[in-house]
């Protein structure tokens, strides 16, 4: 694994609209991975519009990388199902944060909006996402489709900390799993 550019606060906040896998309804959980790391978010009982709200830590070395989610649903005796999966470049946050570093002084504080990422087809943006600096933190929410599956989305706030940032000098070059 390289050198660690940045840890990314990716909070699962919630799901609507996924779909039905068992008789009526889904037992649905999330799986978050960003190269060999892989979170997973409790199970919620029978509900196709579940409310995780909770937060996985990444270490990013890459800033090509890619945040790939996968929604399973849970099931006792056989396999778990398929629910559709997304992804999310980091590009766009990544580039954000390096213009927020350099701007750093007059972007005073507040929100300031540093990039939009719009939908598209190389993307699972189901509608436009900010890229934002709110008083130096760089953040990010993002409703995803899923993406192989009749229908489902997935909310999702980010956060981005640059571990080169003067805001943080005694950040260590390096964190550990």
């Amino acid at each position: 694994m390289g050198e660690t550019i940045g840890i990314l606060k990716v909070i699962v906040v919630q799901g609507k609209r996924l779909v039905i896998r068992d008789f009526t309804s889904s037992d649905p959980y999330v799986i978050l991975k960003l190269d060999n790391q892989t979170f997973k978010t409790k199970v919620i009982n029978s509900c196709l519009n579940p409310v995780w709200n909770e937060e996985f830590t990444f270490s990013v070395t890459d800033s090509f990388a890619t945040l790939k989610l996968e929604v399973m649903d849970k099931d006792r005796f056989k396999a778990d199902d398929k629910m559709g999966h997304a992804h999310l470049e980091l590009r766009p946050i990544i580039s954000a944060s390096r213009l927020c570093r350099v701007l750093h002084s007059s972007a005073g504080d507040g929100e300031t909006r540093m990039r939009k990422v719009v939908p598209g087809k190389d993307n699972c943006l189901v509608r436009d996402s900010f890229v934002c600096c709110v008083e130096g933190e760089i953040v990010q929410d993002v409703w995803l489709r899923l993406c192989d599956v009749e229908s489902g989305e997935l909310e999702l706030k980010l956060k981005w900390i640059d571990v080169s940032s003067p805001a943080n000098p005694s950040f260590p070059q390096s964190v550990q799993q």
